[in-house]
């Protein structure tokens, strides 16, 4: 599977689970040691349970999209607070410069405030039809950026749309520890246009 270069910027429209909108910009990184790989500049806006929040990230991902560094603020009626993850790119983690076990193997950074980071596996995994694979993730909670474990899994299914229109790439996602079955539809770059009860693509 091979996706198109992203956008400059993309954005969605987060729906059921909250209220908000999301904007992200892309930026190729040309010198470094991530030469190759992307910075991902994103925030959310939102109201869930009543609870108003917000959610900057600067992610950098490598050229095989593993992401490698993840900066992250949130700002809620409670304050503001900051945390900075770093990997080595094989599954090894810091939060905050300490080591983080819990987070041996996974890959990819997944943020419970953004649709955006449900790219990384499937342009890191880049699955051919038919195949499926565990994703595990460095989850990061929205309100107080707590760090977890995610155990999830992807499953790639043929592209027809079966009367979709929108087209595009198709996955079958679980994530069992919160009763998460459905099915996720890209665009051709590999970004997520519909997430049931989560986010639709806006632009």
């Amino acid at each position: 599977m091979t996706f198109a270069p992203p956008p400059e910027t993309a954005a969605w429209r987060h729906v059921a689970a909250r209220t908000g909108f999301e904007v992200v910009f892309f930026r190729p990184l040309e010198s470094g040691p991530l030469e190759g790989g992307h910075r991902i500049e994103g925030c959310t806006t939102a109201v869930e349970d009543l609870r108003t929040w917000v959610v900057d990230y600067a992610i950098d991902v490598d050229d095989g999209w593993t992401t490698r560094r993840a900066r992250i603020t949130s700002r809620s009626a409670a304050g503001v607070r900051h945390t900075l993850l770093e990997a080595d790119g094989r599954g090894d983690w810091l939060i905050d410069g300490a080591p983080a076990p819990h987070l041996g193997d996974c890959l990819d950074v997944d943020l419970e405030s953004s649709a955006l980071t449900n790219a990384f596996p499937v342009h890191r995994m880049r699955l051919a039809v038919g195949a499926g694979s565990a994703a595990p993730a460095a989850f990061v909670r929205a309100a107080d950026l707590a760090v977890e474990r995610l155990d999830q899994h992807y499953t790639r299914i043929p592209d027809e749309p079966d009367g979709d229109a929108r087209g595009g790439p198709r996955y079958d996602y679980a994530a069992p520890v919160f009763d998460v079955s459905c099915r996720l539809v890209y665009d051709e770059s590999g970004l997520v246009l519909d997430y049931p009860g989560l986010a639709v693509r806006a632009a």
